[in-house]
């Protein structure tokens, strides 16, 4: 059964800092690529982030909304049973609901979801 567990979301002020972990199980990241996203209130889902490893180069291929880059960090732990997203220099509008996700590795199509995690960013 696979499961994706999101935690360390808050409340934080402008400016601050807040890092998101997955744990995720039931499910490889030799096949899966993870995907964080984020939904605002009255807004629709949007992407936020990915990565996938290659199993062949042992490395990653990570990607990021122009919103975010720069600022936010994916990555995954050695173990390969976590998934983080480091957020600096929140700003307001990244005040939302972030949901990691598991797509299979060559697909856009996210087949997982996990219960997500609120983050508030005070101004």
């Amino acid at each position: 059964q696979v499961q994706l567990v999101e935690s360390g979301g808050g409340l934080v002020q402008a400016g601050g800092s807040l890092r998101l972990a997955c744990a995720v199980s039931g499910l490889t990241f030799s096949s899966y690529a993870m995907g964080w996203f984020r939904q605002a209130p009255g807004k629709e889902r949007e992407f936020v982030a990915r990565i996938s490893w290659n199993a062949v180069t042992h490395g990653v291929t990570s990607r990021y909304a122009d919103s975010v880059k720069g600022r936010f960090t994916i990555s995954m732990d050695n173990a390969k049973t976590t998934v983080y997203l480091q957020m600096n220099s929140l700003k307001f509008e990244d005040t939302a609901v972030y949901y990691c996700a598991a797509a299979r590795i060559g697909t856009q199509r996210y087949d997982y979801w996990g219960q997500g995690t609120q983050v508030t960013v005070s101004s």
